[in-house]
């Protein structure tokens, strides 16, 4: 998942720093632009910038001055009482003026105020706030009443609208001037920020800005480098309400689901996984030594020179040993809870009608991490709803992605050793138990039917959506169906296995229902035939029961457990049967972990109980192969007897 930022500058800004990089290449040459990349913004100063961020403004200015989440062109939420806060001199009389609403107060010793005015109806009619202080007045403008959502998680909801497929569509399309767009800027560190700065963020692996910290009006200038889920979503909601909407993006690729999640809260988990994370985090950063380091680092540049030298090479004339002490992990974006204190932390108290989440990879990289993952998880959806103010607050969970090649029946066992898909199976089953639990702002959506090999699937429009029909649903009010359909119960009948949905479903494209497998008491799993439950079985035409689905093997006949769907890029075709799409989802009725895969199909245990290291997770990848290719000359001699 990519670790780094991807965030640009408006088309319109794009266009005149272009015909800068123009003039300037003739001037001074090709190698010297470099630095440059061709169709995206880069600041006229960048050399002398290069390796900083450029502030516009900083987190808190000096005299009279607002957060600087409060801008001109943003959107306030409708209906709950609105906040509006920022710093002055102390003692200093500051008044807050929206609408007809106005109200005073006193800036405390710290510098800090603090305004709350009465909750306003959505509205589409352009605003004024205006700050009045002792001496200085701020005045903001176009601000709309409407519903902020916010768009959270790593880079599969950071990745850009232009990246999508039909994402071009999409962004020609944007004329949308009641949706505004906002990407908070990143920091890292575990103490809480009280605000950001507004910058152009330098980035090292891109060798350019990103800005962050603005408001802009949604349109194809503005929208191409915006969260492409988090957009259609907004679009889809704006469009069926007419509600003005704001999209906050929180999101940073590469990030783990314990970064995002308060350090005392993880603190107190007291599950192995949390605490052994935590104590390793601990070391890390005690044992740090930023001299050993930089040492460590110049011998490293030293070698390569070396090396470069010995191969004939040239040595680059600018080229220079490090001399910077570095924070290392203490400032590392994953260390525990420092997104939520220097990211989340920073828009905290503000209203927002609620959080989209996307998630999970860079977890499923950790051994056992999905049950790291079970026991996190619901305690930061907790505490996010407790910094937005709202225990109610309505929080969409977008379950983890496709990666790898496509399961296929050729190739069936080996991709269930994948901890992505037990990660898959904990976004889904916290779903289940929130709304169990009689939570009815608790939301979900599928994307694993959006099937690329790459991290970074591009089919993302449908998977905005997916999650979009929630939102209107559940929370508008709008009558579509967003839930899949549901399993209710899984019984035995005659060397099959029954299960029964809720609902209809039926395979997506015409043909027999595929994705499902099943094992007996030794655990060990076989594709399954898979059909409906027909009632006039034994006499007449068939009378299929499309909620039922009979499963079957003729190499498992004692069937205990299923699973469905269980790769990261699965094959199935269960979906509903109402033209709404929606998958039957990723789950099973088993528990075993890979550690126990290993056994029962190795006969070995794991050389540390409960956990599959890479070796013992090859050979396991091997005896499925094997396993499959035995299956498969079965059935070919079967095949051949039988003609």
């Amino acid at each position: 998942m990519h670790p780094f930022p991807v965030r640009f500058d408006n088309r319109r800004q794009a266009a005149k720093r272009r015909l800068v990089w123009w003039t300037t290449k003739l001037v001074v040459g090709f190698w010297a632009l470099l630095a440059f990349d061709l169709g995206d913004t880069i600041h006229a100063d960048e050399k002398l910038l290069r390796g900083q961020d450029r502030v516009d403004t900083p987190s808190v200015g000096d005299g009279l001055c607002v957060h600087n989440l409060f801008q001109s062109g943003m959107v306030v939420q409708r209906d709950k009482s609105i906040p509006i806060w920022g710093w002055a001199a102390p003692g200093e009389r500051v008044t807050v003026t929206f609408g007809i609403e106005s109200k005073s107060t006193s800036a405390a010793a710290d510098r800090s105020w603090r305004i709350e005015l009465p909750a306003m109806p959505a509205s589409e009619e352009s605003r004024t706030l205006t700050v009045q202080g002792t001496d200085k007045t701020i005045e903001l403008t176009n601000i709309l009443v409407g519903d902020v959502w916010v768009l959270a998680g790593q880079s599969n909801m950071e990745f850009e609208l232009h990246k999508l497929e039909e994402g071009p569509l999409e962004i020609i399309s944007a004329n949308f001037d009641q949706i505004r767009l906002f990407t908070v800027p990143q920091q890292n560190g575990p103490d809480t920020r009280t605000s950001f700065p507004r910058l152009y963020q330098w980035n090292d692996f891109f060798s350019r800005h990103f800005r962050q910290g603005y408001w802009d009006i949604c349109s194809p200038e503005t929208v191409a480098d915006m969260s492409g889920i988090g957009y259609v979503f907004g679009r889809r909601i704006h469009m069926a309400t007419r509600v003005p909407v704001g999209l906050v993006d929180v999101s940073r690729g590469g990030t783990t689901l314990m970064t995002w999640t308060p350090i005392e809260v993880l603190r107190s988990i007291d599950t192995p996984e949390v605490v052994r994370e935590l104590s390793e985090w601990d070391k890390r950063i005690a044992e740090f030594d930023p001299q050993q380091d930089l040492e460590r680092r110049i011998k490293q540049f030293n070698d390569q020179t070396a090396r470069m030298k010995a191969q004939g090479k040239e040595i680059p004339a600018d080229r220079q040993p490090p001399a910077d002490l570095l924070p290392g992990p203490a400032l590392d974006m994953n260390r525990p809870g420092s997104l939520y204190a220097g990211t989340l932390g920073t828009i905290a108290g503000f209203p927002v009608k609620g959080v989209l989440w996307h998630q999970g990879y860079n977890d499923a990289l950790i051994p056992n991490g999905h049950k790291l993952y079970a026991s996190v998880f619901p305690e930061m959806i907790a505490a996010w709803r407790t910094a937005f103010n709202d225990p109610a607050l309505p929080f969409g969970i977008i379950t983890q992605e496709t990666q790898d090649q496509p399961q296929t029946l050729e190739n069936f066992l080996p991709p269930m050793v994948d901890e992505g898909n037990y990660i898959r199976e904990v976004h889904y089953q916290t779903f289940l138990d929130f709304r169990k639990a009689g939570d009815k702002n608790i939301g979900y959506a599928s994307c694993f039917d959006q099937h690329r090999a790459w991290y970074h699937p591009q089919i993302k429009v449908p998977v905005g959506e997916r999650i979009a029909k929630w939102a209107l649903a559940t929370q508008y009010g709008k009558n579509i169906r967003w839930l899949p359909p549901q399993l209710q119960e899984v019984t035995t009948r005659d060397g099959k296995l029954v299960l029964n949905l809720d609902s209809w479903a039926i395979p997506f494209h015409d043909g027999p229902i595929q994705g499902f497998a099943i094992a007996g008491k030794d655990g060990r799993f076989q594709p399954a035939q898979a059909q409906w439950l027909d009632k006039n079985a034994g006499k007449g035409e068939p009378s299929w029961e499309r909620s039922t689905i009979v499963l079957s093997s003729p190499l498992v006949p004692e069937p205990i457990y299923f699973r469905y769907a269980w790769a990261r890029n699965p094959l199935e075709n269960l979906k509903s049967s109402d033209n709404a799409g929606l998958p039957f989802d990723t789950q099973r009725n088993d528990s075993f972990s890979l550690a126990d895969m290993y056994q029962i199909y190795t006969g070995k245990s794991t050389s540390t109980e409960g956990v599959l290291n890479n070796a013992e997770k090859r050979e396991l990848i091997q005896v499925l192969k094997a396993e499959d290719l035995k299956r498969r000359r079965d059935e070919a001699r079967a095949l051949l007897n039988n003609q």
